[in-house]
């Protein structure tokens, strides 16, 4: 476990990482649950070595999905920046739904169109482009793009 200091600078590294300021809409909120989840959550557990970000930033995604929080919305807007596209995003709420119902899924679809609708393709992929997976390296799976790019077992 790392000092105080050390884990509001560590949160802040991986906030900046994850395209999200100081995600001050949180800090709007409440103080002292900014400082909280900062410190704790941010600091000590999206910080750890065992999962990379963009891992962490998945596992998270189907979890919100399941529970249809409305802080989905926050990482779906900045997935790109850790290197998730909307397809992929789409793919996590096929894979959830069916486990967590699929009014939860519908929850999500809403959540991911509305996003798209109010945000320009070009500033969804502003920033850090999007890593491709080794196994589809071809494909354009940029946040711009909303057409499938399945390979072709998943058909």
């Amino acid at each position: 476990m790392l000092t105080a200091s050390g884990r509001r600078k560590r949160a802040l590294e991986t906030y900046k990482k994850m395209g999200w300021g100081d995600n001050g809409h949180l800090r709007d909120v409440d103080e002292d649950i900014w400082c909280l989840t900062t410190d704790f959550l941010f600091g000590e557990v999206w910080s750890r070595p065992g999962l990379s970000l963009r891992d962490r930033e998945l596992v998270t995604l189907a979890a919100l999905i399941t529970v249809k929080a409305d802080g989905v919305s926050t990482l779906m807007r900045h997935a790109h920046h850790v290197g998730i596209t909307t397809d992929e995003i789409k793919e996590v709420i096929y894979q959830v739904m069916y486990y967590a119902g699929q009014h939860s899924g519908f929850f999500a679809m809403r959540k991911l169109k509305a996003l798209m609708a109010e945000t320009p393709a070009s500033a969804r992929s502003a920033g850090k482009k999007p890593r491709q997976s080794a196994t589809n390296k071809k494909a354009d799976k940029s946040p711009a793009k909303r057409t499938s790019t399945r390979s072709s077992a998943g058909k």
